[in-house]
């Protein structure tokens, strides 16, 4: 059983046990429910929010890491205008724990 899941703008498939990063969703040791968008058992296929309302996939953060340095720079000739910045996500590595129907 697998499923794809929607957290932090993005969607990814999971499965009971994988370990994957996403966006901070929480504390160090905390459990989260993620919110399914479709839901595959074998040959069955559920995908339609009526059915998706019992779903659940639960997962616990293992802890919260940084994401690799952004550097951007912007420059307009004429007007001599700089500007630098950067720009560092904050991660979580979670490890999904449970897919159920509901």
């Amino acid at each position: 059983m697998y499923a794809v899941v929607a957290t932090g703008g993005k969607q990814y498939k999971v499965e009971q046990g994988q370990i994957l990063e996403v966006e901070r969703v929480g504390d160090v040791g905390s459990n989260v429910e993620l919110r399914p968008v479709l839901l595959v058992d074998g040959s069955t296929v559920v995908s339609s929010p009526g059915d998706l309302a019992g779903a659940k996939v639960s997962a616990t953060v293992l802890e919260e890491l940084r994401g690799p340095k952004i550097n951007a720079f912007t420059y307009k000739n004429a007007s001599n205008q700089r500007r630098r910045w950067g720009h560092r996500q904050t991660l979580a590595r979670i490890e999904i724990t449970g897919i159920s129907k509901g």
